[in-house]
Protein backbone atom coordinates (compact mmCIF):
# COMPACT_ATOMS: atom_id res chain seq x y z
CA UNK A 1 0.00 0.00 0.00
CA UNK A 2 1.40 3.39 -0.55
CA UNK A 3 -0.23 7.11 -1.01
CA UNK A 4 0.11 9.27 -4.11
CA UNK A 5 1.26 13.09 -3.72
CA UNK A 6 -1.67 14.74 -5.02
CA UNK A 7 -3.93 12.20 -2.80
CA UNK A 8 -1.97 13.47 0.15
CA UNK A 9 -2.07 16.96 -0.22
CA UNK A 10 -5.45 16.47 -0.78
CA UNK A 11 -6.28 14.50 2.66
CA UNK A 12 -3.70 17.34 4.53
CA UNK A 13 -6.37 19.97 3.55
CA UNK A 14 -8.86 18.32 5.71
CA UNK A 15 -7.34 15.73 8.15
CA UNK A 16 -6.26 17.84 11.12
CA UNK A 17 -4.00 14.88 12.64
CA UNK A 18 -3.03 14.27 9.49
CA UNK A 19 -1.86 17.90 9.48
CA UNK A 20 -0.32 17.68 12.92
CA UNK A 21 1.28 14.15 12.38
CA UNK A 22 3.12 15.22 9.53
CA UNK A 23 4.51 18.51 10.82
CA UNK A 24 5.90 16.72 14.08
CA UNK A 25 7.50 14.16 11.69
CA UNK A 26 8.61 16.85 9.31
CA UNK A 27 10.24 18.07 13.07
CA UNK A 28 11.79 15.28 14.03
CA UNK A 29 13.59 14.93 10.49
CA UNK A 30 14.73 18.30 10.47
CA UNK A 31 16.00 18.24 14.25
CA UNK A 32 17.95 14.76 12.58
CA UNK A 33 19.47 17.08 10.25
CA UNK A 34 21.04 19.13 13.19
CA UNK A 35 21.95 16.29 14.95
CA UNK A 36 23.20 13.17 12.81
CA UNK A 37 23.23 14.20 9.77
CA UNK A 38 26.76 16.23 10.14
CA UNK A 39 28.31 13.76 11.62
CA UNK A 40 28.86 12.35 8.34
CA UNK A 41 30.86 15.01 6.82
CA UNK A 42 32.19 16.35 10.40
CA UNK A 43 35.52 14.62 9.25
CA UNK A 44 35.87 15.82 5.79
CA UNK A 45 35.37 19.66 6.95
CA UNK A 46 37.47 19.70 10.41
CA UNK A 47 40.36 18.18 8.21
CA UNK A 48 40.19 20.88 5.73
CA UNK A 49 38.99 18.89 2.71
CA UNK A 50 36.16 20.80 1.63
CA UNK A 51 34.34 23.89 2.89
CA UNK A 52 30.89 23.80 5.36
CA UNK A 53 29.07 25.13 2.50
CA UNK A 54 30.23 22.35 0.08
CA UNK A 55 29.79 19.73 2.82
CA UNK A 56 26.59 20.21 3.64
CA UNK A 57 25.63 20.82 -0.30
CA UNK A 58 27.09 17.29 -0.80
CA UNK A 59 25.54 15.60 2.35
CA UNK A 60 22.04 17.20 1.15
CA UNK A 61 22.40 15.31 -2.59
CA UNK A 62 24.23 12.57 -1.12
CA UNK A 63 21.97 11.89 1.64
CA UNK A 64 18.94 11.73 -1.06
CA UNK A 65 20.64 9.25 -3.04
CA UNK A 66 21.09 7.01 0.00
CA UNK A 67 17.25 6.97 0.66
CA UNK A 68 16.24 6.86 -3.17
CA UNK A 69 18.83 3.60 -3.85
CA UNK A 70 18.96 1.85 -0.69
CA UNK A 71 15.03 2.04 -0.48
CA UNK A 72 14.82 0.60 -4.59
CA UNK A 73 17.15 -2.04 -3.11
CA UNK A 74 15.10 -2.86 -0.03
CA UNK A 75 13.40 -1.09 2.69
CA UNK A 76 14.20 -3.33 5.00
CA UNK A 77 14.90 -0.76 7.88
CA UNK A 78 11.69 0.85 7.38
CA UNK A 79 10.08 -1.71 7.38
CA UNK A 80 11.53 -2.91 10.58
CA UNK A 81 10.67 0.46 12.68
CA UNK A 82 7.63 0.12 11.45
CA UNK A 83 6.59 -3.35 12.62
CA UNK A 84 8.42 -3.03 15.75
CA UNK A 85 5.71 -1.28 17.89
CA UNK A 86 2.14 -2.07 18.39
CA UNK A 87 -0.28 0.72 17.35
CA UNK A 88 -3.12 -1.15 16.52
CA UNK A 89 -6.40 -1.01 18.28
CA UNK A 90 -8.15 2.37 18.12
CA UNK A 91 -6.72 4.26 15.44
CA UNK A 92 -7.15 7.74 17.16
CA UNK A 93 -5.86 7.18 20.54
CA UNK A 94 -2.80 5.57 18.45
CA UNK A 95 -2.36 8.44 16.10
CA UNK A 96 -2.50 11.19 19.55
CA UNK A 97 0.26 8.06 21.30
CA UNK A 98 2.35 8.34 18.12
CA UNK A 99 1.88 12.29 18.14
CA UNK A 100 3.21 12.28 21.25
CA UNK A 101 6.32 10.37 20.60
CA UNK A 102 7.42 12.81 18.13
CA UNK A 103 7.39 15.60 20.35
CA UNK A 104 9.00 13.91 22.80
CA UNK A 105 11.75 12.96 20.30
CA UNK A 106 11.61 16.46 19.11
CA UNK A 107 12.41 17.82 22.52
CA UNK A 108 14.73 15.64 23.63
CA UNK A 109 17.03 16.25 20.19
CA UNK A 110 16.47 19.67 20.85
CA UNK A 111 17.99 19.77 24.33
CA UNK A 112 21.17 17.73 23.09
CA UNK A 113 21.93 19.78 20.00
CA UNK A 114 21.92 22.53 22.69
CA UNK A 115 24.71 21.34 24.65
CA UNK A 116 26.60 20.87 20.86
CA UNK A 117 26.49 17.09 22.25
CA UNK A 118 25.69 14.36 18.81
CA UNK A 119 22.91 12.19 20.44
CA UNK A 120 21.93 9.16 18.28
CA UNK A 121 18.39 10.42 16.57
CA UNK A 122 17.58 6.75 16.03
CA UNK A 123 17.85 5.32 19.40
CA UNK A 124 15.63 8.58 20.45
CA UNK A 125 13.38 7.25 17.83
CA UNK A 126 13.24 3.93 18.83
CA UNK A 127 12.47 5.07 22.69
CA UNK A 128 9.90 7.37 21.95
CA UNK A 129 7.29 5.36 19.74
CA UNK A 130 8.30 2.23 21.87
CA UNK A 131 6.99 3.98 25.22
CA UNK A 132 4.08 5.51 23.44
CA UNK A 133 3.38 2.01 22.04
CA UNK A 134 3.64 0.96 26.00
CA UNK A 135 1.79 3.76 26.98
CA UNK A 136 -0.82 2.69 24.12
CA UNK A 137 -1.57 -0.61 24.88
CA UNK A 138 -1.14 -0.93 28.12
CA UNK A 139 1.80 -3.07 28.93
CA UNK A 140 4.78 -4.53 26.82
CA UNK A 141 1.97 -6.23 24.49
CA UNK A 142 3.21 -2.64 22.39
CA UNK A 143 6.64 -4.52 21.80
CA UNK A 144 7.62 -6.78 19.10
CA UNK A 145 9.87 -8.31 20.41
CA UNK A 146 11.77 -10.23 17.01
CA UNK A 147 11.88 -6.92 15.85
CA UNK A 148 13.14 -5.06 18.80
CA UNK A 149 15.54 -7.40 19.21
CA UNK A 150 17.48 -6.23 16.06
CA UNK A 151 17.53 -2.74 17.98
CA UNK A 152 20.20 -4.62 20.55
CA UNK A 153 22.23 -6.31 17.58
CA UNK A 154 22.40 -2.48 15.99
CA UNK A 155 23.82 -1.13 18.89
CA UNK A 156 26.71 -3.94 19.00
CA UNK A 157 27.32 -3.44 15.13
CA UNK A 158 27.68 0.58 15.82
CA UNK A 159 30.10 1.19 18.80
CA UNK A 160 31.56 -2.09 18.96
CA UNK A 161 32.22 -2.87 15.19
CA UNK A 162 32.45 0.71 14.19
CA UNK A 163 35.42 1.20 16.71
CA UNK A 164 37.12 -2.22 15.69
CA UNK A 165 37.05 -1.23 11.81
CA UNK A 166 38.34 2.21 12.54
CA UNK A 167 41.33 0.85 14.10
CA UNK A 168 41.45 -1.62 11.63
CA UNK A 169 41.07 0.88 8.66
CA UNK A 170 43.75 3.55 9.80
CA UNK A 171 46.41 0.88 9.94
CA UNK A 172 45.70 -0.43 6.98
CA UNK A 173 46.08 2.65 5.99
CA UNK A 174 49.64 3.37 7.49
CA UNK A 175 51.04 0.40 6.33
CA UNK A 176 49.89 0.60 2.12
CA UNK A 177 51.15 4.59 2.44
CA UNK A 178 54.38 3.94 4.75
CA UNK A 179 57.20 4.72 2.60
CA UNK A 180 55.13 7.39 0.55
CA UNK A 181 56.02 11.34 0.73
CA UNK A 182 53.01 12.41 3.47
CA UNK A 183 53.10 16.07 1.02
CA UNK A 184 52.79 14.10 -1.70
CA UNK A 185 49.51 12.21 -0.62
CA UNK A 186 47.90 15.52 1.21
CA UNK A 187 46.27 15.87 -2.15
CA UNK A 188 45.34 12.66 -2.56
CA UNK A 189 44.11 11.84 0.69
CA UNK A 190 41.68 15.40 0.46
CA UNK A 191 39.95 13.89 -2.58
CA UNK A 192 39.55 10.35 -1.05
CA UNK A 193 38.10 12.52 2.51
CA UNK A 194 35.75 13.82 0.35
CA UNK A 195 34.62 10.62 -1.10
CA UNK A 196 34.22 9.35 1.83
CA UNK A 197 32.65 12.05 3.36
CA UNK A 198 30.18 11.40 0.18
CA UNK A 199 29.75 7.60 1.30
CA UNK A 200 28.75 8.50 4.80
CA UNK A 201 26.30 11.21 3.42
CA UNK A 202 24.57 8.32 1.33
CA UNK A 203 24.89 6.27 3.98
CA UNK A 204 23.15 8.11 6.69
CA UNK A 205 20.15 8.72 4.03
CA UNK A 206 19.74 4.49 3.80
CA UNK A 207 19.41 4.33 7.15
CA UNK A 208 18.37 7.21 8.89
CA UNK A 209 15.73 8.18 5.94
CA UNK A 210 14.25 4.88 5.97
CA UNK A 211 13.77 5.49 9.82
CA UNK A 212 11.78 8.68 9.44
CA UNK A 213 9.99 7.29 6.54
CA UNK A 214 8.63 4.04 7.62
CA UNK A 215 7.10 6.60 10.81
CA UNK A 216 6.17 8.67 8.55
CA UNK A 217 3.73 6.28 6.47
CA UNK A 218 2.83 4.63 9.93
CA UNK A 219 1.22 8.33 10.80
CA UNK A 220 -0.74 8.60 7.43
CA UNK A 221 -2.20 5.00 7.64
CA UNK A 222 -3.66 5.57 11.29
CA UNK A 223 -4.64 9.21 9.82
CA UNK A 224 -6.84 7.56 7.87
CA UNK A 225 -8.12 5.05 10.36
CA UNK A 226 -5.84 2.08 8.81
CA UNK A 227 -3.87 0.23 12.14
CA UNK A 228 -3.85 -2.71 10.33
CA UNK A 229 -1.43 -2.14 7.22
CA UNK A 230 1.40 -4.67 7.07
CA UNK A 231 2.70 -3.98 3.67
CA UNK A 232 3.71 -0.94 2.02
CA UNK A 233 5.84 1.20 -0.76
CA UNK A 234 7.64 4.43 0.01
CA UNK A 235 6.52 6.99 -2.35
CA UNK A 236 9.58 8.58 -4.36
CA UNK A 237 7.66 11.95 -3.04
CA UNK A 238 8.55 11.14 0.44
CA UNK A 239 11.98 10.57 -0.34
CA UNK A 240 12.57 13.76 -1.89
CA UNK A 241 10.34 15.75 0.99
CA UNK A 242 12.70 13.90 3.92
CA UNK A 243 16.12 14.47 2.13
CA UNK A 244 15.42 18.08 1.71
CA UNK A 245 13.93 18.63 4.95
CA UNK A 246 17.32 16.81 6.80
CA UNK A 247 19.82 19.47 4.49
CA UNK A 248 17.82 22.19 5.83
CA UNK A 249 18.42 21.43 9.39
CA UNK A 250 22.54 20.66 8.35
CA UNK A 251 22.57 23.72 7.51
CA UNK A 252 20.56 25.73 10.19
CA UNK A 253 22.54 23.81 13.22
CA UNK A 254 24.92 21.60 11.95
CA UNK A 255 28.40 22.99 13.04
CA UNK A 256 28.07 22.26 16.59
CA UNK A 257 28.20 18.87 16.18
CA UNK A 258 30.60 18.86 13.67
CA UNK A 259 32.65 20.76 15.58
CA UNK A 260 32.24 18.19 18.29
CA UNK A 261 32.49 15.12 16.43
CA UNK A 262 35.54 16.54 14.12
CA UNK A 263 37.40 18.81 15.89
CA UNK A 264 36.94 18.44 19.82
CA UNK A 265 36.80 14.73 20.27
CA UNK A 266 39.98 13.45 17.61
CA UNK A 267 42.19 16.02 15.97
CA UNK A 268 42.52 14.15 12.82
CA UNK A 269 44.59 14.61 9.52
CA UNK A 270 43.25 13.89 5.83
CA UNK A 271 44.19 10.18 6.01
CA UNK A 272 42.61 9.68 9.30
CA UNK A 273 39.49 11.00 8.67
CA UNK A 274 39.50 9.35 5.37
CA UNK A 275 39.70 5.79 7.57
CA UNK A 276 37.41 6.96 9.94
CA UNK A 277 34.54 8.00 7.23
CA UNK A 278 35.26 4.87 5.35
CA UNK A 279 35.13 2.17 8.58
CA UNK A 280 31.48 4.24 9.82
CA UNK A 281 30.33 3.87 5.90
CA UNK A 282 31.47 -0.09 5.64
CA UNK A 283 29.38 -0.73 8.71
CA UNK A 284 26.11 1.23 7.69
CA UNK A 285 26.34 -0.67 4.45
CA UNK A 286 26.30 -4.12 6.40
CA UNK A 287 23.32 -3.10 8.36
CA UNK A 288 21.15 -1.79 6.11
CA UNK A 289 21.30 -4.15 4.07
CA UNK A 290 20.43 -6.88 6.76
CA UNK A 291 17.70 -4.44 7.91
CA UNK A 292 19.62 -3.87 11.10
CA UNK A 293 18.70 0.02 12.51
CA UNK A 294 22.13 1.27 14.10
CA UNK A 295 23.01 5.10 15.01
CA UNK A 296 25.02 6.28 12.34
CA UNK A 297 25.84 9.23 15.50
CA UNK A 298 27.55 5.74 17.21
CA UNK A 299 28.79 3.85 14.16
CA UNK A 300 30.75 7.10 13.02
CA UNK A 301 31.81 8.57 16.91
CA UNK A 302 33.08 4.92 17.37
CA UNK A 303 34.98 4.92 14.30
CA UNK A 304 36.95 8.22 15.13
CA UNK A 305 37.62 6.86 18.24
CA UNK A 306 39.26 3.60 16.89
CA UNK A 307 41.07 5.94 14.18
CA UNK A 308 42.90 7.83 17.29
CA UNK A 309 43.16 4.73 19.88
CA UNK A 310 45.32 3.71 16.58
CA UNK A 311 47.62 6.27 17.27
CA UNK A 312 47.62 6.25 20.98
CA UNK A 313 44.80 6.42 23.54
CA UNK A 314 45.80 10.01 24.63
CA UNK A 315 44.82 11.07 21.02
CA UNK A 316 40.99 10.74 22.29
CA UNK A 317 39.56 13.46 24.39
CA UNK A 318 37.72 11.34 26.86
CA UNK A 319 36.18 14.01 28.23
CA UNK A 320 34.19 14.69 25.50
CA UNK A 321 33.92 10.59 24.83
CA UNK A 322 32.18 10.31 28.78
CA UNK A 323 29.50 13.50 27.64
CA UNK A 324 28.43 11.62 24.90
CA UNK A 325 28.34 8.39 25.84
CA UNK A 326 26.59 9.24 28.83
CA UNK A 327 24.03 11.04 26.18
CA UNK A 328 23.46 7.88 24.35
CA UNK A 329 22.93 5.94 27.56
CA UNK A 330 19.88 8.30 28.94
CA UNK A 331 18.54 8.29 25.36
CA UNK A 332 16.72 4.63 25.76
CA UNK A 333 15.02 5.40 28.92
CA UNK A 334 14.80 9.17 28.80
CA UNK A 335 13.13 8.95 25.24
CA UNK A 336 11.03 5.46 26.43
CA UNK A 337 9.66 7.38 29.42
CA UNK A 338 9.22 11.02 28.06
CA UNK A 339 7.17 9.02 25.05
CA UNK A 340 4.94 7.08 27.49
CA UNK A 341 4.27 10.30 29.59
CA UNK A 342 3.46 12.30 26.73
CA UNK A 343 0.87 9.76 25.28
CA UNK A 344 -0.64 9.11 28.43
CA UNK A 345 -1.35 13.04 29.07
CA UNK A 346 -1.96 13.06 25.11
CA UNK A 347 -4.66 10.61 25.05
CA UNK A 348 -6.43 12.15 28.81
CA UNK A 349 -6.31 15.48 26.95
CA UNK A 350 -7.38 14.91 23.29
Amino acid sequence: MTISVLDFLNQLRTNIPLLITVILTLGVILVNGWTDAPNAIATCVSTRSISPRAAILMAAVFNFLGVFVMTMINANVAETIYNMVDFQGDPHDALIALCAALFAIVTWATAAWYFGIPTSESHALIAGISGAAIALQGGLSGINGSEWIKVIYGLILSTGLGFVMGWITVKLVELIFKRSDRRKTSDFFQGAQICAGASMAFMHGAQDGQKFMGVFMLGVFLANGQGTVNNFVIPLWLMVVTSLVMALGTSIGGYKIIKAVGMDMVKLEKYQGFSADLAAAGCLLLSSVTGIPVSTTHTKTTAIMGVGAAKRLSSVNWGVVKEMVWTWVLTFPGCGIIGYLMAKIFIWIF
